[in-house]
This record gives C-alpha cells, sequence and structure tokens, in this order.
C-alpha cells in the first residue's frame, strides 16, 4: 500500500513538473523523439486535434454575449429595463422591454449557435478519421486526434496525410513518395518528396519499432515551403528541409504506402498555422449604429435634461400650489429631487426612438435577404446540383459596398482544365474551322469532333475540332509526325496503364498531361519509360527509343530537351520550351519558318491561349560521344558543377530546327471575362492572389481581360532583396505619379506624402497593372514598404500577386482593410484560400474540385466565380438599398412618435405623463407599424435584377456610403423631429378653437390622445407608401392590414366590454367612438397628414426632376421599357494581339531529368520559375531585338513598341452568357 502511495505521489510530481514545463517553455527550437512518448510528453506539444469553432457548451453563453452586447443598443437596453424596474421613475411596464431584448438575443444566438455546429461537425469528421499508428512494435488505428508528435504512422495510397510528418521510407525505390498539395496551395499537380537515404530501407515494421532518431528543428511557422532541421541518429546527423516533409492536408499519390514521423501535430502544423482565426465579423451599418446609438443616447439625455429643468422650475413656481390635493411623496422632499426622478421617467418614456423592435425588425430581414440568394434559381449550377448558400445572415448589406475584391486563380477563375487547342506545324496552323466560304466558324459545344476511332488508345474524353490534323496523320505527313513524335518523347511523364490500353498519366503539370495526351490522340501513344528507354506507340506501331539524356529545365534555361537514339541508330535531340529561347538557337535554315510561326504564335497568344515551340537537332555520333564525356566529367564535378552543366546544354542545343509551336487553352470558367468586366465597371479593384507562377497568373490575366495591351504600363515585381524591392516599388510609382526626379533611397517620406492624398487616385486616367511575386511580396509588407505597396495597387487597375503562401493572401487583406476604409471580398475554393476567407470583411467559397473547406469558412457559397456579379451587382444592392431605406424610416417613424411626449412635456406640468394610452405605447412598433416597414425591407427594389446587372454603375452609392450614413440620419431624424412637431401642435391648436356639433369643447385629454395617435399612424402609413420603389401584393396587404388592425384594436381596447374586465389597464372607454365619429377630428387628421407629408413629397418631386440620380434615370427607363423583354449588355473585350509568349516548359521543376536517368523512377512536380517578360506589338521588330533583349525586365509597356495602338488591338464582341 505503502509503495502504491509513492508511485502515485511520484506520477502527480512529474505530471506538475510537466504542467510547469508546459507554462515556462516557450518553443525555440523543437526536440523530437522517435516511438518515445514520454520524452516528447514533457514539451506539451499540441496533439493532433483541431478546432476551427469559436464556442463550446461551457463558452458558448459567455462568449456570445460579450460578442452581442458589442452592439451598444443591447447594452443601452440593458440599463433601461433596469430604470423601469424602479417603481419610483418608471411609467412603463419592464416586460415592454425585456421581452423583445430576449427575444433578439436568444435569435441570435441560435443563428451563431447553429453556424458553430456545423463547424463542430467538420472538425469531429476530421478529427475521427483513421490512421495507422505503430504502437508497442505493430501497427494500431487511432483516430486523427489521438496522433502525437513523435509517431511513425504508415499512410496508404489516394490518404490525406494526417499531420506534418518526416518521411522515412515508401514503397517507391529510393524513398520517393508522390503528393498532391492542392489543399496547401491550390495546384493540383503532383509533387516528389524523397526520404534520406539512411532512412528509406526502414520499411520493415521491426527497423521501424527500432528507429530512435530524434529530430531537432524549427518551431511550428506558416512557412509552407520551407523547413530546416537535423535528424540524429546513430551518432550521424542528417540535414533535413522541405523536400523530406508530408504536410498536413497533402495527398498521397501513386505510392502504395509510406512512413512518417510526427513533427507538428494540430493546430501547429502548417496549415492549420496558416488557416487563420474565425472573427465575429460586423457590417459597416453595425459600426455605424453603434455610433448612432450613442448620439441618440445624448440626445435623449439633453431632452431629459431640458425635461427635468422644467419640472423643477415648474414645480418651484406652480407645483407647491398644488399640494393640498396632490402632496408629494415622504422622500420628494424638494423640486429639484422631483426633478432627478422626472428625469429618469422622461429617459424611460422617450427611450423609443431607439426601440428594440429595431433589432429584431434586423435580423428578419438579413434572414430574409440570405434566403432570397438561397432561393436565386439564377445561382443553382445543375451539374453539381449545387445552389448558392448564404451561410451568415449578418453580412448581407456589406455585399452592396464592396470596393476590393481578392481572388484565387485556379478553381475559382479557372476550371484547373488544360486542353490542346492548336498548333503551328511547318508553317500551317490547325485547330480552327472553316465554312463552305472560307470564314472561321465559331467553336460551340454542337460542333461536331475529330473521330478518332482510328487510333484504340485515345483518350476518349480529348476533343479536336480540325479534322485537317488526322488528315495529315494518316497521310504520314513528316513534318506532323515529328511533331507528335517530339510532345511524346520530351516530357518527364509517369505512365500507369492499369489494364490493356488503359493508360493513365501522371504529369508534373496540367498542361504537360495535355501535350502528351495529344499525342496520344493523333497515334503516338507514349506507353512506358525505363530509365533507359522510352516506348511509343506510332500508329499502332511499338517503338522504343534509347534515351541518351535529359538536358533538365532551370529558371534559366526556360527549356527542356531529351537526346534519344531511335530505332535506326540516329541520334536526336528534342527541344521544347518558350519561344523566344527557342529562337535564339535555331539553325539559319529555319529563319523563314521563324517568322511564319511568329506570326502564327501571335495569334495564339492574341486568344490568350499558352504556348511554347518545337524544335530538334540531328547529332553525329563522334560528337555526341565526345559531349557526353564531358557530361559526365561535368556531372561529377564539386564546384560549380551547375554552370559546367549549363554550359554543356547550351552548346548542343545551338542549331535547332524549328518544327511548329502548341497552343493550349488553360479554361476559364464560364462567364469569368464578363463578370470581371461588369464588376470593374462597378468600380471594383480585383486582386487576383494565387500560388501559381508568374508566366501562368498573367496568361489568365490577359485571358480574363484584367491584363491588356493597350495598358499604359504593367510593372512587374521580382525583386530578392528588401532593397531591389523598395526601389522597383518606387519607381513603379512615381512612373505613375509622373515625377520629374528620383528621390533618394530614403526619402521614402515625401513620396509616400504625395500618394496619401487621394486626389492622385482619382486623376489617374491612364490604366497600370501591377504583378508581384511571393518572394518580393514578403519584402513589401515589411512595415516599412507596406505603405507604398499599398499606394502603387491603388493607382493600378489590376494587381496579381503570384507565388504567395496562405498566409501572404490573408495579410495583402489586412494591409488593405487597415489602411483603406472599404469594404473587402476574398473568394477562392481550397484551403490555402481559408485564412483570406476569414480575415476579409465577406468570405466567399467557390464549391470546386479542391474540397470543402474554403465553403465551411465561408459567409457565402456558389458553384461558379460568374455567380459573384448577381450575388453583389443584385442581392449585395438590394440588400444594401433596402436596409439603408428601412433603417431611415424607422428612425422617421420612431422620432415622430416619441417626441411628441417632449412637447406634450410643456403642457403637462413637465410631470412624465404620457400623450398616448400604454397599449398604443406597447403596440406601435410592435403590431401597427412592423409590417409594412419589414415589407419594405424585403421586397422593395429601386431597379429590377436585368437593370443593376446591366447597369454596374449603380453599384457605386453603396461603395460611396450614400444612401445611409451620418448626415442622411440627421436628415431623417429633422423630418421625424418635425413631424411630431405637427403632430402634437395641429391638433392642439385645433382643439383649442373647435367644438363639438352640440357646442361642447373638446376639452379631454384622451380625445387628444387618440386623435394624435390615429394622425401618426396615418401619416407614417402614407409616408412609407411614398417611399415604396416596387409595390407588391404583400406590400398592400400589409399597409392596409396595418391600418385595419390599428382601428380594430383601438376600438377594442376602448370598448365598454373591455373596461368592464380591467378598469385600470383599460382607461380609455369610449373615446374612439366618441372621438372618431366627430367630423371635425377627421378633418384635422386630414390637415395633419397633408401638412405633414406634403413637404416631404415636393422635395423628392423636385430632387428627381432637376438633379435625378443615375438610379432615377434607370428607374425612368426601366417604366417606359416595361413591355419590352429583358436586353442583355454585351460586353466588349477587347482581343489580345501580341507578341508575348506563356511558356509551357515553365511548368517544370528542375532536377526531374536526372532522376529519371538515375533509374528513381522520378514523377513529375510544379515549381515556377518567374520571370519578366518583355512584349511588343510588331512580329518583326520583335524578331529583329529579339537577341538584344534584356534578361530582366520590370515593366511591360506599349512605350517603344514601333506600332500604333491601334495596329495592336482589334475588339470583338463575344457571346454573353450570364
Amino acid at each position: 500500500m505503502t509503495g502504491y502511495m509513492e508511485t502515485t505521489q511520484d506520477c502527480a510530481r512529474d505530471k506538475l513538473e510537466q504542467v510547469t514545463m508546459c507554462f515556462l517553455h516557450l518553443e525555440k527550437e523543437r526536440h523530437v523523439k522517435a516511438n518515445a512518448r514520454d520524452y516528447n510528453d514533457k514539451f506539451c506539444y499540441a496533439d493532433n486535434h483541431i478546432k476551427t469553432s469559436k464556442y463550446n457548451i461551457f463558452t458558448f453563453l459567455p462568449i456570445n454575449l460579450f460578442e452581442q452586447f458589442q452592439r451598444v443598443a443591447n447594452a443601452y437596453f440593458v440599463v433601461l429595463l433596469i430604470l423601469q424596474l424602479i417603481p419610483k421613475i418608471s411609467s412603463l411596464s419592464w416586460f415592454t422591454t425585456i421581452v423583445p431584448l430576449v427575444l433578439v438575443l436568444v435569435i441570435t444566438a441560435v443563428k451563431d449557435a447553429t453556424d458553430d455546429y456545423f463547424r463542430h461537425k467538420s472538425d469531429k469528421q476530421v478529427n475521427n478519421r483513421q490512421s495507422q499508428v505503430l504502437i508497442r512494435g505493430s501497427l494500431q488505428n487511432e483516430k486523427w486526434m489521438n496522433v502525437r508528435v513523435g509517431d511513425i504512422i504508415r499512410l496508404e495510397n489516394n490518404q490525406f496525410v494526417a499531420a506534418d510528418i518526416l518521411l522515412l521510407c515508401s514503397s517507391e525505390p529510393y524513398g520517393l513518395c508522390y503528393i498532391e498539395t492542392a489543399e496547401l496551395d491550390g495546384e493540383t499537380n503532383l509533387k516528389v518528396r524523397q526520404a534520406l537515404t539512411v532512412t528509406s530501407d526502414l520499411g520493415d515494421i521491426t527497423k521501424l519499432t527500432d528507429f530512435d532518431g530524434e529530430v531537432i528543428c524549427e518551431p511550428p511557422n506558416n512557412k509552407l515551403d520551407k523547413f530546416t532541421g537535423t535528424l540524429y541518429w546513430r551518432d550521424n546527423k542528417y540535414p533535413l528541409d522541405n523536400e523530406k516533409m508530408l504536410l498536413r492536408g497533402c495527398v498521397l499519390r501513386n505510392t502504395e504506402w509510406c512512413f512518417g514521423m510526427v513533427i507538428f501535430a494540430g493546430l501547429q502544423t502548417k496549415l492549420m498555422q496558416n488557416s487563420g482565426r474565425t472573427t465575429f465579423k460586423r457590417t459597416s451599418i453595425d459600426k455605424l449604429m453603434n455610433t448612432l446609438v450613442l448620439w441618440i443616447f445624448a440626445f435623449l439625455i439633453c431632452m431629459g435634461v431640458i425635461l427635468a429643468i422644467g419640472n423643477t422650475i415648474w414645480e418651484t413656481l406652480i407645483g407647491r400650489n398644488f399640494q393640498v390635493f396632490l402632496p408629494w411623496d415622504g422622500f420628494q422632499n424638494s423640486a429639484v429631487f422631483s426633478g432627478f426622478l422626472t428625469f429618469w421617467s422622461y429617459i424611460i418614456i422617450l427611450n423609443t426612438v431607439v426601440p428594440i423592435s429595431l433589432y429584431v425588425s434586423v435580423e428578419v430581414l438579413r434572414l430574409g435577404h440570405s434566403y432570397f440568394i438561397n432561393w436565386d434559381q439564377k445561382m443553382y449550377y445543375g451539374q453539381t446540383d449545387t445552389a448558392a448558400e448564404a451561410r451568415t445572415t449578418t453580412l448581407n448589406e456589406e455585399l452592396g459596398q464592396v470596393e476590393f475584391i481578392f481572388s484565387d486563380k485556379t478553381g475559382t477563375l479557372t476550371q484547373n482544365i488544360m486542353v490542346f487547342s492548336k498548333c503551328s506545324i511547318n508553317g500551317k496552323t490547325y485547330g480552327d474551322i472553316y465554312n463552305e466560304f472560307d470564314q472561321k466558324v465559331e467553336i460551340t459545344e454542337t460542333t461536331a469532333c475529330v473521330d478518332f476511332s482510328f487510333n484504340p488508345l485515345c483518350d476518349r474524353r480529348f476533343k479536336f475540332y480540325d479534322g485537317s490534323l488526322v488528315e495529315a496523320i494518316k497521310l504520314e505527313d513528316p513534318a506532323v509526325q515529328e511533331f507528335f513524335r517530339l510532345l511524346a518523347l520530351c516530357h518527364t511523364v509517369m505512365p500507369e496503364e492499369k489494364s490493356e490500353g488503359h493508360l493513365v498519366y501522371q504529369a508534373q503539370s496540367p498542361d504537360e498531361g495535355a501535350l502528351v495526351t495529344a499525342a496520344r490522340n493523333f497515334g503516338f501513344v507514349f506507353r512506358a519509360r525505363t530509365p533507359e528507354t522510352i516506348t511509343l506507340c506510332e500508329m499502332g506501331r511499338a517503338v522504343t527509343y534509347q534515351l541518351l539524356a535529359i538536358l533538365d529545365f532551370n529558371n534559366v534555361r526556360k527549356r527542356m530537351s531529351v537526346i534519344v537514339r531511335n530505332p535506326q541508330g540516329q541520334i536526336k535531340l528534342y527541344s521544347k520550351g518558350a519561344d523566344t529561347i527557342i529562337f535564339d538557337r535555331l539553325d539559319p535554315s529555319s529563319e523563314d519558318l521563324m517568322y511564319t510561326t511568329s506570326e502564327h504564335l501571335n495569334e495564339f497568344a492574341g486568344e490568350g491561349l499558352r504556348t511554347l515551340a518545337l524544335a530538334y537537332k540531328d547529332l553525329d555520333e563522334d560528337y555526341f560521344e565526345v559531349w557526353t564525356k564531358k557530361l559526365l566529367f561535368a556531372s561529377t564535378v564539386i564546384e560549380n558543377r551547375e554552370d559546367q552543366l549549363a554550359v554543356l546544354y547550351e552548346e548542343i542545343e545551338q542549331g535547332l530546327k524549328l518544327v511548329g509551336a502548341t497552343a493550349i487553352e488553360d479554361k476559364l470558367q464560364e462567364g469569368v471575362p464578363e463578370t470581371i468586366a461588369r464588376l470593374n465597371l462597378a468600380d471594383i479593384k480585383i486582386w487576383v492572389l494565387t500560388g501559381d507562377k508568374l508566366e501562368t497568373a498573367m496568361n489568365i490575366g490577359y485571358s480574363c481581360n484584367m491584363l491588356r495591351d493597350d495598358m499604359n504600363e504593367v510593372f512587374v515585381i521580382s525583386g530578392l532583396t528588401l532593397p531591389e524591392v523598395q526601389q522597383q516599388l518606387r519607381s513603379a510609382k512615381e512612373h505613375i505619379l509622373g515625377l520629374s526626379r528620383v528621390s533618394s533611397a530614403g526619402d521614402v517620406e515625401k513620396t509616400d506624402m504625395l500618394a496619401d492624398d487621394s486626389v492622385f487616385e482619382e486623376t489617374i486616367i491612364a490604366e497600370y497593372a501591377l504583378v508581384i511575386n511571393g518572394h518580393s511580396l514578403a519584402h513589401a509588407l515589411e512595415p516599412q514598404l507596406e505603405r507604398i505597396l499599398l499606394d502603387l495597387a491603388c493607382l493600378c487597375k489590376t494587381v496579381i500577386c503570384c507565388r504567395v503562401t496562405p498566409m501572404q493572401k490573408a495579410q495583402v487583406v489586412e494591409l488593405v482593410k487597415k489602411h483603406k476604409r472599404a469594404v473587402t471580398l476574398a473568394i477562392g475554393d481550397g484551403a490555402n484560400d481559408v485564412s483570406m476567407i476569414k480575415t476579409a470583411h465577406i468570405g466567399v467559397g467557390v464549391s470546386g474540385q479542391e474540397g470543402m473547406q474554403a465553403v465551411l469558412a465561408s459567409d457565402y457559397s456558389f458553384a461558379q466565380f460568374r455567380y459573384l456579379q448577381r450575388l453583389l451587382l443584385v442581392h449585395g444592392r438590394w440588400s444594401y438599398f433596402r436596409m439603408c431605406n428601412f433603417l431611415c424610416y424607422f428612425f422617421y417613424k420612431n422620432f415622430a412618435f416619441t417626441l411628441v411626449h417632449f412637447w406634450y412635456g410643456f403642457f403637462c406640468g413637465f410631470s412624465a405623463q404620457t400623450v398616448y394610452d400604454q397599449w398604443f405605447i406597447t403596440l406601435f412598433n410592435i403590431v401597427y407599424t412592423s409590417l409594412p416597414v419589414l415589407a419594405m425591407g424585403l421586397f422593395d427594389q429601386d431597379v429590377n435584377d436585368q437593370n443593376s446587372l446591366r447597369y454596374p454603375s449603380l453599384y457605386k452609392p453603396g461603395q460611396q456610403n450614400l444612401l445611409f450614413n451620418k448626415r442622411q440620419f440627421f436628415l431623417c431624424t429633422l423630418q421625424g423631429m418635425a413631424t411630431s412637431f405637427l403632430l402634437f401642435f395641429i391638433p392642439c391648436g385645433a382643439f383649442s378653437v373647435m367644438v363639438k356639433e352640440d357646442g361642447s369643447d373638446f376639452s379631454d385629454q384622451q380625445t387628444f390622445a387618440v386623435t394624435i395617435a390615429t394622425s401618426l399612424v396615418i401619416v407614417v402609413s402614407v409616408q412609407i407608401g411614398l417611399d415604396k420603389h416596387y409595390w407588391t401584393a404583400v406590400n398592400h396587404l400589409f399597409i392596409w392590414g396595418s391600418l385595419t388592425m390599428y382601428f380594430a384594436i383601438l376600438f377594442a381596447v376602448q370598448s365598454n366590454g373591455i373596461f368592464g374586465i380591467s378598469q385600470s389597464n383599460f382607461p380609455f372607454v369610449g373615446t374612439a367612438r366618441n372621438c372618431l365619429s366627430e367630423i371635425t377630428v377627421w378633418l384635422v387628421i386630414l390637415l395633419t397628414t397633408v401638412v405633414c407629408v406634403v413637404p416631404g413629397l415636393a422635395v423628392s418631386f423636385l430632387r428627381v426632376n432637376l438633379f435625378p440620380t443615375l438610379t432615377d434615370k434607370v428607374r425612368h427607363l426601366q417604366q417606359s421599357r416595361k413591355r419590352e423583354g429583358p436586353q442583355e449588355q454585351n460586353l466588349r473585350r477587347v482581343r489580345r494581339t501580341s507578341s508575348r509568349r506563356s511558356a509551357y516548359a515553365f511548368s517544370h521543376q528542375q532536377g526531374y531529368g536526372e532522376l529519371i536517368t538515375s533509374g528513381k523512377n522520378m514523377r513529375a512536380s510544379t515549381v515556377s520559375s518567374p520571370r519578366s517578360p518583355g512584349r511588343s506589338a510588331h512580329n518583326s521588330n520583335w524578331i529583329e531585338n529579339m537577341l538584344r533583349r534584356k534578361n530582366e525586365v520590370s515593366c511591360i509597356s506599349d512605350e517603344g513598341a514601333g506600332a500604333p495602338e491601334s495596329s495592336n488591338t482589334t475588339k470583338q464582341t463575344p457571346k454573353h452568357t450570364d
């Protein structure tokens, strides 16, 4: 027993020491030992449990209430409730405040709880995924959340990686494995990882159990492309980098199994470090409402002070005379104290200037607007059965105020599907189709495809429309055969033949797969490869080529080549790459063909296609043997190996013969250019933030018409150091602003002073674009450069950030949020977009091919990017318009309703007596006026959806916050005050001189109250009828129904029967019946209504006719065309005719050729090599100046192009899709 107690005490002591270490331990470097949970537990590393939800069952109530009471109004109503519980100062029952307050809090809490429930559900699904963990010498199934740092886990093909793990070994030779990183960077192409040689043979369970290596590495961080660490094992040290790591969120592909050691788990993984926090989002109207409530509260206090002072004076001068029959209470012994009590009484009576029903109504409106989005059939995507979904109800009106959109590229703007579209072979283009009049025919879905049935190994999904290319293949045209032979041989694709004739290509990029698939369909089928051979099936005949060398791609070469020996013994070099690079190395005999092919490349580039040039060379046996010896020597040297290899590659790649060029279409989602054009017309700036390479991102920019050749300048920021980036940013900014001198390096403040003046943004007429890569962006986001980056970006029409990490995306969004008072929207479809979506004011998820993480983190979701225009220009604009009109009208009617008490105070001895019957006060906002204003807030529309899309400029008032701001609030409250003044003093003046039909006076307060109340209900009902722009049956029902309800309840509560039930609660017995039977009372009501309504009506009439807004003009146009059908606007696009090229070869990553030829069965991967491409408008100038071009160009300019702008561009009107 004693031993047991000692053991327990030791355990407790160890636990206490462990907890103490956890609190004191600030991780500077991580120590992880394999198969040693006890050792690793000392450091209190995070477990693999993840949490994206905000609440749990214990924290929900306090946190949610804290968030809700950030609304000043909610706190304001709690204070009022406390005051109403004090009998001496309260003239209204406490339940009139607590019931609606609790209702608002409960509705909001239920909505927040529902949203968080789905996050919990998603977290639970992820945490409960199964993983195989090596525990005590055997593999055991464990839930992901139970995996711990230091565990060795087994992954199988197509499994998600459970944590950030160090790859130890795999089923592939040399410890290779292939992963898909779509959840991290949005790219669906395969990437390769390789284990350390020393651990690559640990595939046996026994060896893995005995593995006790220790990893010392960097602490958790969000850098996806960087990892630094060291493995200590068997008295040796082995360096570790990112190529040895498999990150959480990746998927294992084409690898039967692999083992890895967990380094980071759960919230400390790089994916979760990039995910950002779930924040409480509030709209700008919510924030404005907080300010306005404070203003109103101050105004309320002022009125209370005035009336309290009036009460003190009245009690001092007059009230003492009434103490005989109205004695003061025992504790009320002075006029000053009476004034003090009166102050609080009036605070309670006048609190209806901001009724709690306002917030109930706002939540109802937002819920209704959300349902309208969910029900919109024009945002439903039938192919995937996906409807638009408003995943939050709090941000709808913010959709009408967006100024900046931050968009992902892959899967959001594009489908990430590469299609072999056109080609040029031996001076002839293929891909277009012509009619009998030799006119080009537009290719549509109904256009007949080429029949590839002659090829049993063809890919049935491949489509091509020009039959002349198939005829050339069948006629055995040597140039065409050489073209497709090159495509089938010059690549790093790995084939898988799952069954006879069923080929699957694993390509490092979709465009490389598209080219090899094209060769396959035209009869040159890539069947198999070994380290020494490549086997093709050429027109049904198996042909094996000896693979002699692969001249690998790198950032400088921008091309790749293969050297093969064909069955006839001839040695050939096949090369493909950027056209500018290939053309530099052509034999003079190809000069004429180069000019012709250049013309074709211009046409392809003008259509936004991704192009590259193809060439070959016959090699002499003796020359090749000498060159091979040089290559072998260069491959084994220690110093400057890459430089020596580059020299040898350059030597053998001279004197090439041009074969042709290819053009691949990176298919945009349907309607993307039209959507971007519309959003641009609405003054919405669109920034593309993508993990893709610079070249690809710029091509998509041209395809989407975000980049155009008629732009004055396209600045490419590609500096590697902070000073370089600073200089490039400053130079670009000074170029735009037209500064005559270049400031010194330290004169940043003066330049920033110029840019801070927003007049510069307003007066920039020329169009500029900014393209910046991830390395440069990291420097540009430093505190000393972020403002100049933002200033420059805001001066540009288009901004593209490429090769950015998920956290950089969020930092760019945060930069705009911090320094620009503008609403931001982020849209993406992958896990790499989650942090950006959470950071922006509004997050939109596209339910695409990259999972549902973006959708789950978003505020709104739909299936296609093109639906964004309808979400913003229709639903967003309507929501903002409706909410603003609702708020203006609500404040107007409540000031008109409440301030009558203020005027009455001067006539009732400042006694805090109410004008109206208490039942009218209770029911005014809940019954009499709630439904008409709700109908206006739900259904009103100034123009219909077709015109909202046809005239995108209608969106601008929301961006400028014109419809509801402090000025509009002041005007509508002023109108409400004037109405309350007229409502009180017109009946007051009339009653002083008016008599009944029997000659008696209207002397009772109850008749006066009923007259004012009836006038008020009619005035506000007429006013809302005049303010409506769009009448529906619901509007009619609610307005007339509310008036009917008012009179029905009025006569009911003032009837003899109700009075008999409770005399104290229904004192106005018979008043309505006696009062409203008098014709003079109705004349007073009519006069009051006319005087209150006509001035506002006259002002509105004059404003619309003398100073019409764009909305007024469109409404007039809409009314005049009611009988005409909807006419969609044809948005014109500028067709590109540029010599600027997209080089497909840039998709390759250096190192793959060496791994293939080494026999390691290297699979494909993509890492971009950004460059700054140059362009010019005239083909001959481009070719003549080709050899003199600069290696790096910081901007793309039309200046000096050698041709007028008209020769650069032609216009076409594309078929409009909506």
